[in-house]
């Protein structure tokens, strides 16, 4: 399985089975990812040096206005697309399997956890999983400590406020915080 192929089927909306063609690629992916993400967290690296492991990581172009603070962690790296401005802060979490799509000029906060996952209910079918993309909006915020969850878009202009746990939809141009993340207000261009 290719990596553009391992990106449909992820698209598709199909189950992954535990054990399956597309699962043994998630274990591949992993490795690789572990192995990059080592390499990016375990010295310095100048911006260009740290560019071009994160395209290696992803497996496509990065825009370089791109700006990410090591350390930084994802468990599969091929289904994260960036835009222009964006900004990762440290100690970030993704696990991107589903799909991680973050607009231009969006600002991760530290210790951000984006994922896209779910293991199935039952205990005989625990290994499969299910998933959802997660689609960061341009010009979003999202605090430090917070957790956005499978399936969710953040509407551009959007802040989800630090420690949050994001499970449903945020609306362009709000600001959500809690546990489950909830409305506090509406955010007016000034």
């Amino acid at each position: 399985m290719t990596i553009q192929e391992f990106r449909d089927y992820m698209a598709s909306g199909q189950p992954v089975v535990g054990g399956s063609q597309v699962h043994m690629m998630f274990h591949k992916l992993s490795q690789e990812a572990l192995q990059i993400t080592a390499e990016i967290n375990g010295k310095y690296h100048t911006p260009e040096q740290l560019h071009a492991l994160l395209e290696e990581l992803f497996g496509r172009e990065v825009p370089a206005t791109v700006g990410l603070f090591p350390p930084f962690h994802t468990d599969c790296g091929k289904n994260i697309k960036l835009a222009e401005g964006v900004f990762i802060n440290m100690g970030c979490k993704f696990q991107d399997q589903g799909g991680i799509t973050i607009d231009e000029g969006a600002l991760i906060g530290h210790n951000v956890v984006l994922a896209t996952i779910n293991h199935d209910l039952a205990p005989s079918r625990r290994q499969s999983m299910t998933y959802a993309p997660i689609h960061i909006g341009k010009n979003v915020w999202i605090g430090a400590n917070a957790t956005v969850l499978p399936g969710v878009t953040i509407g551009d202009g959007a802040v989800v406020a630090a420690g949050a746990v994001v499970a449903k939809d945020v609306e362009p141009c709000t600001i959500v915080g809690g546990i489950p993340a909830k409305l506090i207000r509406r955010i007016e261009e000034e």
